[in-house]
């Protein structure tokens, strides 16, 4: 973690952000400056060409000073983060960052000072001089010091937004991958199964089922790697998928589809409707006797899937990892999740419609 962060403060994008912070505050610092050595009558200005030249000079200075000190800060401020955060130590935080600010401070002001002073004229340096330029140094860096607190705070929250929403990202990708690994055997297993009894009862219903399934895992594969898909998409998918089971079940097996065209091109995960006519089978009685009807439509921006119950006499209880896996799909992609809604003998799903680019409705 700390090699991390070390990287992180030496990286180019850090030192960027930096280097604006510094190059604004010191035009800033400077022109207060100059204006009020002006107004005072400091340092008379002649012209305007004698204020830029002057801001300059003073900002080419000001900001090689600040950079110089700056990273130790940075250290410094990471550091007492560790030792002594605001939250327990603040005072003796206070303490140890003024005397280090105090320190650093004053020797950049005597290299400062030498270097200017030598480069500029042959003048002998006095001692009040340097005094002087060394508590103005000490105090204009104990501001740096806050400005710094302040914007380090600033760059570690957004850092920690950042890596979160990674995080996030990497887990919902994760997860999407677990589902999506289940979709699929899930969906082979059901279907073998399903050929496996025609053959044994009818091969010519067989055979048609083999060229209906080869269309439908087409689209099985090419939607498994998607998060989201086109309702005119999935209604044409569970259109076939229908037809489909209706090779095995016949007439005792019908739907009923009314999608209002207004929603066609607006999303819900794929296979999200085969997930719920596959569940109606499974735990439906479907025969001559008792034939399964299968509604699908659409009312106030979400699709409706709807069958009679009349549950199958069976010693399996069922796991719910269709409709688990259903709800799972929809929380990677959206606030919104799907309803059960028992009521009349009837058992419906409602699937909330979503927008493929912010994903809710």
């Amino acid at each position: 973690m700390k090699s991390r962060y070390f990287i992180r403060i030496f990286s180019l994008t850090f030192f960027r952000r930096l280097f604006k912070l510094l190059l604004t505050l010191t035009v800033l610092i400077q022109c207060i400056l100059i204006l009020y050595n002006h107004y005072y009558g400091i340092h008379i200005l002649k012209s305007l060409i004698d204020f830029f030249s002057l801001l300059i000079v003073r900002v080419m200075l000001g900001l090689f000073a600040s950079l110089l000190v700056a990273y130790p800060y940075i250290f410094l401020i990471k550091y007492m983060n560790k030792v002594a955060p605001w939250s327990k130590l603040s005072f003796k935080r206070i303490l140890i960052q003024i005397s280090v600010t105090i320190v650093v401070s004053t020797l950049v002001s005597v290299l400062v000072t030498y270097i200017v002073k030598f480069s500029l004229s042959d003048d002998t340096i006095d001692l009040n001089y340097f005094v002087s330029n060394a508590m103005t140094y000490s105090v204009a860096n104990i501001i740096l010091v806050i400005i710094l607190e302040a914007w380090m705070f600033f760059e570690e929250s957004r850092q920690a937004v950042r890596e979160t929403e990674k995080l996030k990202h990497e887990l919902l990708k994760t997860n999407f991958e677990i589902l999506k690994g289940q979709i699929n055997p899930h969906f082979m297993f059901n279907s073998l199964n399903v050929l496996s009894g025609l053959i044994n009862t009818d091969t010519e219903k067989a055979h048609l089922f083999i060229n209906e399934f080869s269309q439908i895992y087409r689209y099985v594969l090419e939607t498994i790697e998607l998060p989201l898909i086109s309702i005119s998409r999935e209604i044409a998918f569970i259109q076939l998928y229908l037809q489909l089971q209706q090779i095995r079940y016949g007439n005792s097996l019908s739907y009923h589809i009314d999608i209002n065209p207004s929603i066609m091109e607006l999303s819900v995960p794929p296979m999200s409707l085969q997930a719920l006519v596959e569940n109606a089978i499974k735990h439906n009685i479907v025969n001559s006797d008792t034939p399964l009807l299968i509604k699908i439509y659409s009312r106030d921006m979400r699709i409706f899937v709807s069958n009679a119950i009349n549950p199958k006499v069976s010693s399996i209880k069922s796991t719910g990892v269709g409709l688990k896996n259903l709800s799972q799909r929809y929380m990677l992609v959206s606030e919104l999740a799907p309803q059960v809604l028992i009521e009349d003998n009837n058992f419906t799903v409602v699937l909330p419609v979503l927008d493929s680019k912010n994903n809710t409705i």
